[in-house]
Protein backbone atom coordinates (compact mmCIF):
# COMPACT_ATOMS: atom_id res chain seq x y z
CA UNK A 1 0.00 0.00 0.00
CA UNK A 2 1.34 3.78 -0.82
CA UNK A 3 3.03 5.85 -0.14
CA UNK A 4 5.70 3.30 -0.96
CA UNK A 5 9.54 3.09 1.05
CA UNK A 6 10.92 4.00 -2.38
CA UNK A 7 14.86 3.75 -0.48
CA UNK A 8 14.02 0.35 0.83
CA UNK A 9 12.71 -0.92 -3.49
CA UNK A 10 14.98 0.74 -4.84
CA UNK A 11 18.11 1.43 -2.72
CA UNK A 12 19.33 4.67 -1.67
CA UNK A 13 20.86 5.33 -4.89
CA UNK A 14 17.77 4.39 -6.80
CA UNK A 15 16.04 6.68 -4.22
CA UNK A 16 18.23 9.70 -5.22
CA UNK A 17 17.72 8.65 -8.70
CA UNK A 18 13.60 8.71 -8.23
CA UNK A 19 13.41 12.12 -6.74
CA UNK A 20 16.07 13.75 -9.44
CA UNK A 21 13.78 12.76 -12.41
CA UNK A 22 10.66 14.11 -10.27
CA UNK A 23 12.46 17.01 -9.84
CA UNK A 24 13.66 17.67 -13.18
CA UNK A 25 10.16 16.87 -14.45
CA UNK A 26 8.81 19.30 -12.25
CA UNK A 27 11.08 22.22 -13.19
CA UNK A 28 10.76 21.22 -16.75
CA UNK A 29 6.73 21.13 -16.42
CA UNK A 30 7.06 25.01 -14.54
CA UNK A 31 8.83 25.85 -17.29
CA UNK A 32 6.56 24.95 -19.95
CA UNK A 33 4.43 26.36 -18.12
CA UNK A 34 5.37 30.18 -18.36
CA UNK A 35 6.62 30.34 -14.59
CA UNK A 36 10.76 30.94 -15.51
CA UNK A 37 8.94 34.03 -16.56
CA UNK A 38 8.59 37.17 -13.66
CA UNK A 39 6.55 38.88 -15.66
CA UNK A 40 4.14 36.02 -16.29
CA UNK A 41 3.88 35.53 -12.07
CA UNK A 42 4.02 39.43 -11.54
CA UNK A 43 0.86 39.32 -13.90
CA UNK A 44 -1.19 37.89 -11.86
CA UNK A 45 -1.36 39.87 -9.38
CA UNK A 46 -2.76 42.61 -11.93
CA UNK A 47 -5.44 39.93 -13.12
CA UNK A 48 -4.08 40.34 -16.73
CA UNK A 49 -2.50 37.09 -17.04
CA UNK A 50 -3.89 34.10 -14.26
CA UNK A 51 -1.99 30.91 -15.71
CA UNK A 52 -0.51 30.48 -12.14
CA UNK A 53 -3.58 30.28 -10.63
CA UNK A 54 -5.64 28.20 -13.56
CA UNK A 55 -1.65 25.87 -13.34
CA UNK A 56 -1.16 25.31 -9.49
CA UNK A 57 -4.75 24.93 -8.59
CA UNK A 58 -5.47 21.98 -11.41
CA UNK A 59 -2.13 20.26 -10.25
CA UNK A 60 -3.73 20.60 -6.32
CA UNK A 61 -7.27 19.61 -7.52
CA UNK A 62 -6.03 16.58 -9.31
CA UNK A 63 -3.57 15.35 -6.79
CA UNK A 64 -6.20 15.88 -4.30
CA UNK A 65 -8.90 14.09 -5.93
CA UNK A 66 -6.50 10.80 -6.54
CA UNK A 67 -5.07 10.86 -3.34
CA UNK A 68 -8.64 10.67 -1.45
CA UNK A 69 -9.86 8.61 -4.09
CA UNK A 70 -6.92 5.68 -3.58
CA UNK A 71 -7.23 6.75 0.18
CA UNK A 72 -11.09 5.53 -0.65
CA UNK A 73 -10.26 2.07 -2.85
CA UNK A 74 -7.69 0.93 -0.06
CA UNK A 75 -5.01 1.78 -1.85
CA UNK A 76 -2.96 4.71 0.45
CA UNK A 77 -2.83 5.34 3.64
CA UNK A 78 -3.53 8.81 3.93
CA UNK A 79 -2.14 8.93 7.51
CA UNK A 80 1.32 8.59 5.83
CA UNK A 81 1.35 11.14 4.00
CA UNK A 82 3.41 14.13 5.42
CA UNK A 83 0.99 17.23 5.79
CA UNK A 84 2.69 20.47 7.25
CA UNK A 85 1.69 21.14 10.82
CA UNK A 86 -0.41 24.38 11.03
CA UNK A 87 1.00 27.56 12.60
CA UNK A 88 -2.09 29.41 12.62
CA UNK A 89 -1.08 33.08 12.74
CA UNK A 90 2.77 32.46 11.95
CA UNK A 91 1.66 31.48 8.73
CA UNK A 92 -1.03 34.54 7.82
CA UNK A 93 1.77 36.47 8.79
CA UNK A 94 4.16 34.10 6.63
CA UNK A 95 2.29 34.56 3.63
CA UNK A 96 1.51 37.91 3.91
CA UNK A 97 5.42 38.34 3.31
CA UNK A 98 5.88 36.13 1.04
CA UNK A 99 3.04 37.57 -0.83
CA UNK A 100 4.66 41.04 -0.89
CA UNK A 101 8.04 39.40 -2.09
CA UNK A 102 6.20 37.57 -4.60
CA UNK A 103 4.58 40.78 -6.25
CA UNK A 104 7.79 43.17 -5.64
CA UNK A 105 10.45 40.00 -6.73
CA UNK A 106 8.38 38.13 -9.17
CA UNK A 107 9.44 34.96 -8.28
CA UNK A 108 8.47 32.46 -5.54
CA UNK A 109 11.15 30.44 -4.31
CA UNK A 110 10.32 27.14 -7.02
CA UNK A 111 9.81 29.57 -9.74
CA UNK A 112 13.31 31.29 -9.17
CA UNK A 113 15.13 28.19 -9.29
CA UNK A 114 13.46 27.50 -12.44
CA UNK A 115 14.26 30.95 -13.56
CA UNK A 116 17.81 30.73 -12.48
CA UNK A 117 18.07 27.20 -14.39
CA UNK A 118 17.36 28.75 -17.61
CA UNK A 119 19.92 31.29 -16.85
CA UNK A 120 17.61 34.76 -16.17
CA UNK A 121 19.68 36.85 -14.24
CA UNK A 122 16.70 38.21 -12.02
CA UNK A 123 16.24 34.62 -11.25
CA UNK A 124 19.71 34.22 -9.93
CA UNK A 125 19.55 37.62 -7.86
CA UNK A 126 15.79 36.05 -6.40
CA UNK A 127 17.77 33.26 -5.09
CA UNK A 128 20.59 34.87 -3.65
CA UNK A 129 18.04 37.10 -1.46
CA UNK A 130 16.03 33.90 -0.57
CA UNK A 131 19.19 31.90 0.67
CA UNK A 132 20.23 35.57 2.26
CA UNK A 133 16.92 36.00 3.86
CA UNK A 134 16.91 32.25 5.34
CA UNK A 135 20.27 32.64 6.73
CA UNK A 136 19.50 35.78 8.65
CA UNK A 137 15.94 34.36 9.41
CA UNK A 138 18.00 31.33 10.76
CA UNK A 139 20.29 33.11 12.82
CA UNK A 140 18.01 35.50 14.37
CA UNK A 141 14.11 33.55 15.22
CA UNK A 142 15.22 32.73 18.90
CA UNK A 143 16.51 35.97 19.69
CA UNK A 144 13.55 38.13 18.16
CA UNK A 145 9.95 36.48 17.67
CA UNK A 146 10.91 32.87 18.58
CA UNK A 147 7.74 32.69 20.56
CA UNK A 148 5.36 34.23 17.81
CA UNK A 149 6.87 31.66 15.24
CA UNK A 150 5.92 28.50 17.38
CA UNK A 151 2.34 29.98 18.14
CA UNK A 152 -0.58 28.53 17.80
CA UNK A 153 -0.14 25.30 16.90
CA UNK A 154 -2.86 23.61 15.45
CA UNK A 155 -0.61 20.45 14.44
CA UNK A 156 -2.02 18.38 10.92
CA UNK A 157 -4.92 20.81 10.41
CA UNK A 158 -6.62 20.18 7.17
CA UNK A 159 -9.96 21.26 5.85
CA UNK A 160 -12.30 18.51 6.80
CA UNK A 161 -10.71 18.59 10.61
CA UNK A 162 -11.78 21.79 10.49
CA UNK A 163 -15.16 21.53 8.66
CA UNK A 164 -16.24 18.29 10.87
CA UNK A 165 -16.95 16.80 7.39
CA UNK A 166 -15.81 13.00 5.40
CA UNK A 167 -12.52 14.15 3.32
CA UNK A 168 -14.78 13.90 -0.07
CA UNK A 169 -17.08 16.16 0.66
CA UNK A 170 -13.99 18.48 0.69
CA UNK A 171 -12.50 16.91 -2.21
CA UNK A 172 -16.28 18.21 -4.09
CA UNK A 173 -16.62 21.31 -2.55
CA UNK A 174 -12.58 22.55 -3.57
CA UNK A 175 -12.85 21.34 -6.82
CA UNK A 176 -16.01 23.26 -7.13
CA UNK A 177 -14.59 26.39 -5.82
CA UNK A 178 -11.71 25.64 -8.35
CA UNK A 179 -13.59 25.77 -10.82
CA UNK A 180 -15.61 28.75 -9.99
CA UNK A 181 -11.91 30.60 -10.01
CA UNK A 182 -10.98 29.62 -13.39
CA UNK A 183 -14.02 31.05 -14.69
CA UNK A 184 -13.59 34.37 -12.51
CA UNK A 185 -10.00 34.21 -13.60
CA UNK A 186 -10.79 34.00 -17.33
CA UNK A 187 -13.07 37.17 -17.37
CA UNK A 188 -10.49 39.13 -15.34
CA UNK A 189 -7.95 38.29 -17.87
CA UNK A 190 -10.69 39.54 -20.28
CA UNK A 191 -11.41 43.01 -18.58
CA UNK A 192 -7.65 43.70 -17.68
CA UNK A 193 -5.85 41.62 -19.49
CA UNK A 194 -7.21 42.57 -23.17
CA UNK A 195 -7.60 38.53 -23.65
CA UNK A 196 -11.03 38.71 -24.55
CA UNK A 197 -10.86 35.07 -26.97
CA UNK A 198 -9.88 33.35 -23.62
CA UNK A 199 -13.64 32.71 -22.79
CA UNK A 200 -14.24 30.70 -25.61
CA UNK A 201 -10.78 29.06 -27.08
CA UNK A 202 -10.77 25.36 -26.31
CA UNK A 203 -14.23 26.05 -24.65
CA UNK A 204 -14.87 21.88 -25.87
CA UNK A 205 -11.94 20.91 -23.51
CA UNK A 206 -12.44 23.46 -21.01
CA UNK A 207 -15.81 21.69 -20.38
CA UNK A 208 -14.47 18.16 -20.62
CA UNK A 209 -11.98 18.03 -17.84
CA UNK A 210 -14.10 20.21 -15.59
CA UNK A 211 -16.73 17.49 -16.07
CA UNK A 212 -14.45 14.86 -15.44
CA UNK A 213 -13.08 16.55 -12.15
CA UNK A 214 -16.51 17.31 -11.00
CA UNK A 215 -17.70 13.18 -11.80
CA UNK A 216 -14.33 12.01 -9.66
CA UNK A 217 -15.05 14.37 -7.05
CA UNK A 218 -18.48 13.13 -7.03
CA UNK A 219 -17.23 9.42 -6.63
CA UNK A 220 -15.19 10.34 -3.75
CA UNK A 221 -17.93 12.05 -2.13
CA UNK A 222 -20.01 8.91 -2.65
CA UNK A 223 -17.13 6.65 -1.61
CA UNK A 224 -16.30 8.50 1.51
CA UNK A 225 -13.40 7.20 3.55
CA UNK A 226 -13.16 3.43 4.67
CA UNK A 227 -14.90 2.50 7.83
CA UNK A 228 -13.14 0.18 10.51
CA UNK A 229 -15.16 -2.12 9.04
CA UNK A 230 -14.34 -1.49 5.80
CA UNK A 231 -10.16 -0.73 6.76
CA UNK A 232 -10.64 -4.24 8.79
CA UNK A 233 -11.82 -6.59 5.66
CA UNK A 234 -9.24 -5.14 3.55
CA UNK A 235 -6.52 -6.66 5.63
CA UNK A 236 -4.64 -9.49 4.98
CA UNK A 237 -5.86 -12.75 5.95
CA UNK A 238 -2.33 -13.73 7.40
CA UNK A 239 -2.63 -10.07 9.61
CA UNK A 240 -6.31 -10.94 10.68
CA UNK A 241 -5.38 -14.40 11.50
CA UNK A 242 -2.89 -13.29 14.34
CA UNK A 243 -6.35 -12.37 16.58
CA UNK A 244 -7.47 -15.98 16.17
CA UNK A 245 -4.65 -17.79 16.31
CA UNK A 246 -3.82 -15.33 19.27
CA UNK A 247 -0.32 -14.28 18.44
CA UNK A 248 -0.77 -10.88 19.44
CA UNK A 249 -2.31 -12.09 23.07
CA UNK A 250 1.19 -11.89 25.39
CA UNK A 251 1.95 -13.40 28.80
CA UNK A 252 2.12 -11.06 31.52
CA UNK A 253 6.14 -11.87 32.56
CA UNK A 254 6.84 -11.09 28.51
CA UNK A 255 5.06 -7.67 29.04
CA UNK A 256 6.87 -7.04 32.36
CA UNK A 257 10.49 -7.93 30.47
CA UNK A 258 9.51 -5.18 27.45
CA UNK A 259 8.68 -2.73 30.19
CA UNK A 260 11.60 -2.76 32.04
CA UNK A 261 13.95 -3.28 28.97
CA UNK A 262 15.81 -0.69 27.01
CA UNK A 263 14.77 -1.74 23.04
CA UNK A 264 11.51 -0.07 22.86
CA UNK A 265 9.32 2.32 24.43
CA UNK A 266 5.63 0.84 26.47
CA UNK A 267 2.53 2.05 25.88
CA UNK A 268 0.16 0.51 28.52
CA UNK A 269 -3.62 1.51 26.93
CA UNK A 270 -5.65 0.38 29.89
CA UNK A 271 -9.51 0.16 28.19
CA UNK A 272 -11.29 -0.58 31.36
CA UNK A 273 -13.50 1.72 33.14
CA UNK A 274 -11.99 4.89 34.98
CA UNK A 275 -13.16 3.66 38.35
CA UNK A 276 -11.71 0.16 37.73
CA UNK A 277 -8.64 1.83 36.70
CA UNK A 278 -8.48 4.00 39.68
CA UNK A 279 -8.84 1.08 41.97
CA UNK A 280 -5.75 -0.86 40.44
CA UNK A 281 -3.93 -0.63 37.56
CA UNK A 282 -0.26 -1.08 36.21
CA UNK A 283 2.06 1.51 37.05
CA UNK A 284 2.55 4.07 34.18
CA UNK A 285 -0.67 2.48 32.06
CA UNK A 286 -3.04 5.11 30.66
CA UNK A 287 -6.60 4.90 31.27
CA UNK A 288 -8.38 5.46 27.54
CA UNK A 289 -11.85 4.92 25.82
CA UNK A 290 -11.99 2.43 23.30
CA UNK A 291 -13.90 5.47 21.58
CA UNK A 292 -10.97 7.32 21.68
CA UNK A 293 -9.56 5.03 18.68
CA UNK A 294 -11.88 6.34 16.27
CA UNK A 295 -9.80 10.30 16.43
CA UNK A 296 -7.32 10.42 13.25
CA UNK A 297 -4.86 12.37 15.33
CA UNK A 298 -4.63 9.90 17.71
CA UNK A 299 -3.95 7.29 15.14
CA UNK A 300 -1.73 9.10 12.75
CA UNK A 301 0.47 9.96 16.53
CA UNK A 302 0.58 5.96 17.30
CA UNK A 303 1.12 4.92 13.50
CA UNK A 304 4.29 7.34 13.54
CA UNK A 305 5.87 7.03 16.87
CA UNK A 306 9.38 4.78 16.44
CA UNK A 307 10.26 2.39 18.48
CA UNK A 308 7.29 2.00 20.78
CA UNK A 309 4.95 -1.37 21.94
CA UNK A 310 1.62 -0.99 22.56
CA UNK A 311 -0.55 -3.54 25.10
CA UNK A 312 -4.01 -3.71 25.09
CA UNK A 313 -5.12 -3.89 28.87
CA UNK A 314 -9.01 -5.12 29.69
CA UNK A 315 -10.97 -6.31 31.90
CA UNK A 316 -12.08 -9.26 28.88
CA UNK A 317 -10.81 -10.94 26.15
CA UNK A 318 -13.68 -9.72 23.71
CA UNK A 319 -13.16 -5.83 24.60
CA UNK A 320 -9.42 -6.55 24.13
CA UNK A 321 -9.79 -8.07 20.89
CA UNK A 322 -12.15 -5.41 19.55
CA UNK A 323 -9.92 -2.61 20.56
CA UNK A 324 -7.11 -4.46 18.59
CA UNK A 325 -8.89 -5.38 15.44
CA UNK A 326 -9.35 -1.07 16.14
CA UNK A 327 -5.98 -0.02 15.92
CA UNK A 328 -5.11 -3.00 13.57
CA UNK A 329 -7.63 -1.51 10.89
CA UNK A 330 -5.85 1.84 11.49
CA UNK A 331 -2.68 -0.50 10.22
CA UNK A 332 -0.97 0.97 13.87
CA UNK A 333 1.92 -1.60 14.53
CA UNK A 334 3.53 -3.20 17.23
CA UNK A 335 0.46 -3.81 19.45
CA UNK A 336 -0.03 -6.54 21.63
CA UNK A 337 -2.57 -7.99 23.88
CA UNK A 338 -2.23 -8.72 27.76
CA UNK A 339 -3.27 -12.32 27.83
CA UNK A 340 -5.88 -12.98 31.14
CA UNK A 341 -6.62 -9.01 30.77
CA UNK A 342 -5.94 -7.45 33.99
CA UNK A 343 -6.77 -10.37 36.78
CA UNK A 344 -4.10 -12.24 34.27
CA UNK A 345 -1.31 -10.29 35.57
CA UNK A 346 -2.77 -10.03 39.08
CA UNK A 347 -2.95 -13.62 39.27
CA UNK A 348 0.56 -14.30 37.65
CA UNK A 349 2.38 -12.07 40.06
CA UNK A 350 0.30 -13.10 42.80
CA UNK A 351 1.18 -17.18 41.94
CA UNK A 352 5.12 -16.07 41.55
CA UNK A 353 6.44 -14.06 44.87
CA UNK A 354 9.63 -12.48 45.01
CA UNK A 355 12.36 -14.21 47.47
CA UNK A 356 11.84 -12.63 50.78
CA UNK A 357 13.24 -9.44 52.08
CA UNK A 358 15.62 -8.81 55.67
CA UNK A 359 12.54 -6.23 56.46
CA UNK A 360 9.68 -8.53 54.88
CA UNK A 361 8.93 -5.64 52.48
CA UNK A 362 9.69 -6.09 48.89
CA UNK A 363 10.68 -2.52 46.81
CA UNK A 364 8.04 -1.34 44.89
CA UNK A 365 4.12 -1.99 44.89
CA UNK A 366 3.19 -5.87 43.56
CA UNK A 367 1.63 -6.87 41.79
CA UNK A 368 1.12 -3.12 40.66
CA UNK A 369 4.95 -2.52 39.86
CA UNK A 370 6.54 -5.95 40.02
CA UNK A 371 10.15 -6.20 40.90
CA UNK A 372 11.90 -6.84 37.64
CA UNK A 373 15.48 -8.06 39.14
CA UNK A 374 13.57 -11.10 40.61
CA UNK A 375 11.72 -12.17 36.80
CA UNK A 376 14.53 -11.48 34.90
CA UNK A 377 15.37 -14.89 34.38
CA UNK A 378 12.07 -16.57 33.84
CA UNK A 379 11.84 -18.40 30.47
CA UNK A 380 8.85 -17.66 28.28
CA UNK A 381 8.64 -17.93 24.33
CA UNK A 382 8.40 -14.45 22.66
CA UNK A 383 6.32 -13.10 20.81
CA UNK A 384 6.72 -9.30 20.65
CA UNK A 385 8.70 -8.64 17.10
CA UNK A 386 9.64 -4.73 16.75
CA UNK A 387 7.93 -3.85 13.43
CA UNK A 388 9.48 -1.01 11.85
CA UNK A 389 7.39 2.04 11.21
CA UNK A 390 7.18 4.19 8.09
CA UNK A 391 7.65 7.85 8.78
CA UNK A 392 5.17 10.16 7.21
CA UNK A 393 6.46 10.76 3.47
CA UNK A 394 6.01 13.51 0.35
CA UNK A 395 5.00 17.11 1.44
CA UNK A 396 6.19 20.43 0.07
CA UNK A 397 7.84 22.79 3.18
Amino acid sequence: MAPFALADIFGQTGFFIIVLLIGVGFGATLEMSGFGDSRVLAAQFYFRDLTVLKVMFTAIITAMTLIFLMSSLGLLDYDLLYVNTTYLFPGIVGGLVMGVGFVIGGFCPGTSLVAMASLKLDGLLFVLGVLFGIFVFGDTIDSTFGAFWHSSNLGRFTLQDWLGVDAGIVVLLVILMALAMFLGGEKLEAIYGGKPKQLTRGRGFKFSAAGVLVLAGVVVALLGQPTVEQRWSRLPEAVRAKLSDRLVFIEPIEMLHVMKGRNAKPVLFDIRSEGRYNLFHILDSRQINPRAFQDEALIRDLKTAQNTIYFIVADDERSAAETWKTLAAWKVPNVYILNGGIDGWIAYFTAHPVKHYPDGKPPGLLPEDPDFYHYKDVAFTPKVKLQKVKAPAGGCG
